[in-house]
């Protein structure tokens, strides 16, 4: 526990006071965020706003996790390091691409098929190495079945596996980078995943295979570490909160919103709980399906389901106030995260 506290600790100081140094960075620089003529007209008056604070929490959480292991002299585990390496190599993929907005100044980035290979080379590393390093009980970072609660179902193999999980990478930091559309959208919602996933960590580091062959007990290889991580990250993402909360005074990026799709898709692969993650993201989820709903139902029918897609703006639209979307959003997120963690409490109860 002494791990976790202060891996959240020194991200959140790291963060809270290293974003506004960032902010004067950027400014000076003149790097401020370019806004989409196609959106909301209202959005018109944040063009200018510093962009890339993803990198200040990546680096927060990553000196977090490293603070937490040398004051406690407990060693990174390859878990840890490969949820890190997933969101580290994200977020690179996105800074890449929001340095590419802000110094041409222009609304769109990477090309999207240089964006994917981005992804898919991060993901690819990622998925493979997850099935490499088994501990003395043989069990590996990850595994390669499916997951709900805990594994289920036959093997996948390997080569099934790594595109699984590459559809996992990309279809939940997309979503993330779609949620990112209104101040502190995306970082409230993440931020309550990511305080799940320490729960889940903690308990299955408490009800062990490792420990005790009992009935319900987790295979899990590094579930203590795996929750420092989390930790680490949610400590960084409520640094930064503090300045992307209504009215944002500098905003993640695709350098953070990758980075925090990848670090949620990261703890749900090594802890057994691919298929949990859609019901804790499932505010995100929403707003992707929002997307593929409007856009599928244009093309089938020729009109517009939504005022405007991602959801939001189709509220935007409709009169509702930006800090009033956002606070709802993050109820509704607060209700899935708390099925999503009573349905893995109950799962484990004796039978």
């Amino acid at each position: 526990m002494t791990d976790i506290m202060i891996a959240a600790g020194v991200a959140l100081v790291f963060v809270a006071l290293g974003t506004p140094v960032w902010i004067r960075i950027v400014n000076r620089l003149g790097y401020g965020q370019m806004i989409r003529d196609d959106g909301p007209e209202a959005h018109l008056t944040k063009r200018g706003t510093p962009s890339m604070g993803g990198t200040v929490f990546i680096v927060g959480s990553l000196v977090g996790y490293a603070v937490s292991h040398l004051v406690t002299g407990n060693a990174p585990t390859i878990s840890g390091l490969l949820a890190l390496f997933l969101m580290t190599g994200l977020g690179l993929v996105g800074f890449v691409d929001d340095y590419i907005k802000v110094f041409k100044q222009r609304s769109l980035g990477l090309r999207s098929g240089a964006k994917m290979i981005g992804i898919i080379l991060v993901g690819v590393v990622f998925a493979y190495a997850s099935l490499q390093f088994p501990n003395g009980y043989d069990i590996t970072p990850a595994s390669d079945h499916l997951s709900f609660l805990r594994d289920f179902g036959p093997s996948l193999s390997p080569y099934l596996f790594v595109p699984w999980a590459l559809l996992l990478i990309a279809a939940m930091s997309n979503g993330v980078n779609l949620t990112d559309g209104l101040d502190g959208l995306a970082a409230g919602p993440a931020g309550m995943v990511l305080a799940a996933y320490v729960v889940i960590g903690n308990w299955q580091l408490r009800n062990s295979c490792s420990a005790a062959l009992a009935p319900n007990c987790y295979s899990v290889r590094d579930p203590l570490d795996l929750a420092v991580v989390a930790a680490a990250v949610l400590g960084g993402v409520f640094g930064f909160l503090w300045w992307n909360a209504p009215p944002a005074k500098i905003f993640m990026g695709d350098t953070g919103s990758l980075a925090l799709g990848g670090v949620l898709v990261a703890l749900a692969i090594l802890t057994r709980t691919q298929l949990l993650l859609a019901v804790l993201c499932g505010l995100i989820v929403m707003i992707t399906l929002s997307v593929i709903i409007q856009v599928g139902g244009f093309k089938m029918t020729g009109k517009r389901v939504f005022k405007m897609a991602p959801l939001q703006h189709h509220f935007e639209l409709s009169g509702w106030a930006e800090t009033t979307i956002v606070v709802r959003f993050w109820l509704m997120s607060a209700l899935f995260v708390g099925i999503g963690i009573g349905l893995f409490y109950l799962e484990w109860m004796p039978k």
